[in-house]
């Protein structure tokens, strides 16, 4: 008996130390992630540069190509971990995919919309901000890029860290503007551009909010509020589906495939009114099918929203990589035809291999760093289900195209984000209408503790005001972070130019 005693304790002991050592193992594991991902991004910059290393080798702006094409990388790396997690969010938040599906489809599609249909060019200084004469010499031109680039990557990856989804293009303005200013003084800005791009951070997440909330209002009134739930999701899920797919045709043709064709928007309105109708015919008998045997809650809708949703979060992410990749290394491919050249006031076209640094940046970036924005997005400022992920999806593709329309500039980030907004903000004031109609008595809100009020709210209003702040000093503080870097540069380098 005492032996089978000692056994009995030896093996208790046995198991508290293989706990031990498992929970050591797990918490060296969780430790060194972040020094695997700061590794690989490493290594990937250094890659970056011997790659510019290898085609500038024997010009004489080796150094400074090498340096920017460095840039490039880190630049890439922090628009993955930030910019991508605003298409993938919703639908990870609404379990239509897993945080590695997302990841998958997303470095599939933007690497494909960057590499196949990215812009050739783009205008001399990211697109307009400073008059390129105002330069005076390549050298200054040069500086000014430099200091764009590494201050705009500088100002995504800190708000990566503090969790704020931000616009990496008006990241990349404001870098061009503080350079400019500090080059050539204030004069050297094209305010009127500026002005409209300030006016873009209202507008965009304001259109993007409106636009999901509306389409939320439609499918909670026709379909979630019906009494025969099925029976009005099989009559209106292919239209809203039709709708999606048109949408999307009308977005690509715009901004997605620029690079392979031309179109007008009169054009592209029609081949979204084809591409709709004929979406529709086909869904039709595939919600049918979809709908056979599913009960008659809210529940089984969520299935029939699920693969619209995933094909939406895929082709957001081939426009965003034929678009924003493009603005974001417009400064590196500008560095290369200035270094390789001398010429600076012409267009800039973008190198394949400048694109391909981009593409691939971004898939590393969001494998290694975008899972905390995605979740972010996703899930913690509202609760999101496939129908609410499906209304901020189709919000972002018809804000651009509205926005188009009126020639507004607007940001995906903002739409993206803001629809996000749009939709908890609608689910508060529609579940207060629905308790006032029912004459559900609404507890005492004065009664209730600050905090408790706080925690009742549908959209987490700490997560509102850090992105909404982060939005609006994002092109301040990139100009200030520019024009500190660039006259630094300037004084290292000996007041070049």
């Amino acid at each position: 008996m005492a032996k089978n005693d000692y056994e009995q304790r030896h093996l208790e002991t046995l198991d508290r130390d293989l706990g031990r050592f498992s929970a050591l193992e797990r918490a060296t594991s969780y430790a060194s992630r972040p020094m695997m991902g700061l590794g690989v991004s490493l290594a990937f910059i250094i890659l970056a540069g011997l790659i510019a290393f290898y085609l500038f080798g024997n010009t004489g702006n080796t150094v400074v190509v090498v340096i920017a094409a460095g840039l490039g990388a880190y630049m890439a790396l922090n628009i993955g971990a930030n910019d991508v997690a605003n298409n993938m969010g919703p639908a990870v938040g609404a379990n239509a995919l897993t945080m590695g599906g997302a990841i998958a489809i997303a470095a599939i599609f933007e690497s494909a919309g960057a590499l196949l249909a990215g812009g050739d060019v783009v205008s001399t200084i990211a697109k307009g901000i400073v008059a390129p004469e105002s330069m005076h010499t390549a050298a200054v031109f040069i500086w000014a890029m430099l200091a764009a680039l590494f201050s705009a990557a500088l100002w995504v990856n800190l708000a990566t860290w503090i969790g704020a989804p931000v616009s990496t293009t008006h990241s990349v303005v404001g870098g061009v503007m503080g350079a400019g200013i500090a080059a050539a003084g204030f004069a050297a800005v094209n305010w009127p551009t500026m002005y409209k791009i300030a006016g873009s951070w209202v507008i965009s997440p304001v259109l993007g909010g409106a636009v999901a909330a509306l389409f939320l209002w439609f499918i909670k009134s026709r379909i979630v509020y019906q009494d025969n739930k099925i029976a009005a999701a099989r009559r209106w899920v292919p239209f809203l589906v039709g709708i999606m797919g048109g949408a999307f045709a009308v977005y690509l043709s715009l901004k997605g495939l620029k690079k392979i064709i031309k179109i007008d928007f009169s054009s592209a309105l029609m081949i979204g009114l084809g591409m709709g109708l004929l979406i529709w015919l086909v869904m039709v008998p595939v919600i049918r099918k979809q709908s056979q045997g599913l009960e008659n809650r809210n529940k089984s809708l969520k299935k029939l929203f699920g693969i619209p949703l995933v094909i939406s979060a895929a082709l957001l992410s081939f426009a965003h990589g034929a678009n924003d990749v493009a603005n974001a290394v417009g400064p590196l491919a500008a560095i290369v035809q200035a270094s390789a050249s001398g010429a600076f006031m012409d267009a800039v076209s973008i190198p394949l291999w400048v694109m391909a640094i981009g593409a691939l940046g971004i898939s590393f970036g969001l494998f290694l760093f975008g899972p905390k924005l995605i979740r972010m997005v996703g899930g913690q400022i509202t609760k999101l289900n496939p129908m609410r992920a499906y209304c901020v999806a189709l919000s972002a593709a018809i804000t651009v195209i509205v926005a188009s329309w009126l020639g507004l500039p607007v940001s995906s980030t903002h739409i993206a984000v803001g629809g996000v907004f749009g939709v908890g903000f609608f689910r508060e004031w529609d579940a207060q209408r629905r308790m006032k109609s029912a004459r559900i008595p609404i507890p005492e809100v004065s009664a209730q503790p600050k905090e408790e009020r706080r925690r009742r709210k549908l959209v987490r209003r700490s997560h509102f005001l850090t992105i909404i702040a982060a939005w609006i000093i994002t092109v301040p503080a990139a100009a200030m972070l520019s024009a500190g870097i660039f006259l630094a540069i300037n004084a290292f380098m000996g007041g070049a130019g």
